[in-house]
């Protein structure tokens, strides 16, 4: 049956329609094949191309080369699409090699004032330089280019990871020491014998939280109403009134936590933290503390207080870049997404107190913070 198109019949074996009908009634085929099979099983049904056209919804370009490439080399052929050489890249490797070089450069390097690139930095410096480095395809190079020529290599020279450079040496040495004194905790609150030292031992972390701000509204912050507003409102302005800093420790065994806030974290804040913890616990015990070595802690001050207790307090370092170790860092981080959280005060001295109040009703139920991962090289 001859068409109008000028088109020989398309006649389809019985396999052939058979699989042609279930591609064409496919969910999971590519649209494409599924849109040829509808084409090809149409065209050897009778119908038009201008039929097919508006009942498929797509171009005559599209039914014409699916029915030629069917009738030339089988239905089969009809589904696929026709090979084709790809042209040679327009963009060289040595092009794209180049320009990953530059951005593994510092912008500051070719005397821009910028530290880092942008991609479209980048772009602007490439197409200005192409010429001359002899990549004259790059002169019109645009930031998706040059996006896609980085994203090949993995290089993202807009962006830094941070490293450490200088690293504690003895910091296998003390994360052990730390950890052992978590697992002694851990082993004697489970009912375990002690280590059978004749002086019961408390541990206690400490550790300062410097910088707290007391900040202060400008305007009064404006309550939910039901149906108009779902949340507190509050000006975007407000008024810093100075910065207080965290002394505080944690009883590793009940949970306790001791904490004075100051102005400063000096020796002599320090300290005051020390007679504090001194205070709470029987006079014939040891009290072992966690903590870093932050210059209040082992300043002459700090020495001379801890020479009138001679036996009394055992310090138990962390390394350097190691606060992580320091149990006292969950505590601050419950304070920060509690209490402090959002707060606004109308003097330092308002700030204090509630911080204060804060760590009051922590106490009030306190929570023991367990160290639970004893792998990292400690038996």
């Amino acid at each position: 049956m001859a068409r109008k198109s000028g088109r020989a019949a398309l006649i389809l074996s019985q396999a052939q329609e058979a699989m042609l009908k279930e591609l064409a009634g496919s969910r999971t085929a590519a649209t494409r094949e599924v849109e040829r099979a509808k084409v090809m099983l149409g065209y050897a049904a009778g119908k038009t191309i201008t039929e097919l056209q508006r009942q498929l919804g797509v171009g005559r370009p599209m039914i014409y080369k699916c029915i030629d490439k069917a009738l030339a080399a089988g239905a089969q052929m009809g589904l696929k699409d026709k090979y084709h050489r790809p042209h040679e890249p327009e963009i060289t490797d040595e092009a794209k090699a180049w320009v990953v070089t530059l951005a593994c450069t510092k912008p500051k390097d070719h005397g821009l004032a910028a530290e880092l690139w942008s991609i479209s930095g980048l772009a602007k410096f490439v197409c200005e330089r192409a010429q001359g480095a002899g990549f004259a395809r790059l002169a019109n190079a645009g930031k998706s280019t040059v996006w896609r020529i980085l994203d090949g290599n993995d290089i993202k020279p807009h962006k830094i990871r941070y490293y450490l450079e200088k690293r504690d040496p003895e910091f296998d040495r003390k994360m052990q020491e730390v950890l052992m004194v978590y697992r002694d905790i851990s082993i004697y609150q489970e009912g375990a014998v002690h280590d059978a030292r004749p002086n019961p031992i408390y541990s206690v972390s400490v550790d300062e939280k410097p910088g707290v701000q007391a900040i202060g509204l400008t305007a009064p912050d404006l309550s939910p109403v039901p149906g108009k507003a779902s949340t507190f409102s509050r000006d975007y302005e407000y008024v810093r009134r100075g910065t207080v800093s965290i002394l505080a420790g944690i009883d590793l065994h009940s949970g306790h936590i001791f904490a004075n806030v100051e102005d400063r974290h000096r020796s002599v804040e320090f300290i005051g933290l020390l007679k504090k913890i001194d205070d709470h616990y029987p006079p014939d015990a040891v009290i072992r503390v966690v903590l870093d070595n932050h210059s209040a802690h082992i300043s002459k001050e700090t020495v001379a207080y801890l020479g009138t207790r001679p036996g009394r307090f055992e310090y138990v370092h962390t390394p350097k870049h190691g606060s992580w170790l320091n149990l006292i860092e969950c505590v601050f981080s419950k304070m920060a997404r509690t209490f402090l959280r959002h707060i606004r005060v109308k003097s330092k001295e308002e700030l204090k107190t509630r911080i204060l109040k804060g760590i009051a009703e922590i106490n009030a139920s306190p929570v023991v913070f367990r160290w639970n991962k004893f792998d990292l090289g400690v038996v």
